[in-house]
C-alpha cells in the first residue's frame, strides 16, 4: 500500500481528538497524532493484519490511547473512514463508508 486517503469527517475526528489531548496535558495532543501517524504507516505496511468490522472496514487499535482507526482498501491504498474512541459504538460512524 503507498496512499492515505482521510474522509473529511476522519480528519475531522483526529482534529478534534489531537484538541482534546492537548487541552487536557500539554504536549499530550502532539504524542497522540504521532500515534495516529504511526497507526497509518502500519495500516499502509500490513492492512490485511487488522480484523474487518464492518462490511469492508477494518479497525486498528492506536498504541497507548484508547482509540480506534477505521479504514477501508482501496486500490493501492487505504481510505480512513473515522478514528473512534475505543467505547464508541463504530455502527453509527462506519455509514460514512460509500456502498
Amino acid at each position: 500500500m503507498t496512499r492515505v486517503w482521510f474522509l473529511p469527517a476522519a480528519l475531522a475526528d483526529v482534529r478534534a481528538a489531537v484538541r482534546w489531548y492537548e487541552a487536557e496535558q500539554r504536549g499530550l495532543g502532539d504524542a497522540f497524532a504521532l500515534a495516529v501517524e504511526r497507526a497509518v504507516d502500519n495500516v499502509l505496511r500490513f492492512p490485511e493484519a487488522c480484523p474487518v468490522v464492518h462490511r469492508e472496514a477494518r479497525r486498528y487499535l492506536i498504541e497507548r490511547f484508547p482509540y480506534c482507526l477505521y479504514f477501508r482498501v482501496e486500490g493501492d491504498g487505504v481510505i480512513v473512514v473515522a478514528l473512534l474512541h475505543a467505547s464508541r459504538d463504530p455502527e453509527t460512524h462506519l455509514g460514512r463508508l460509500p456502498e
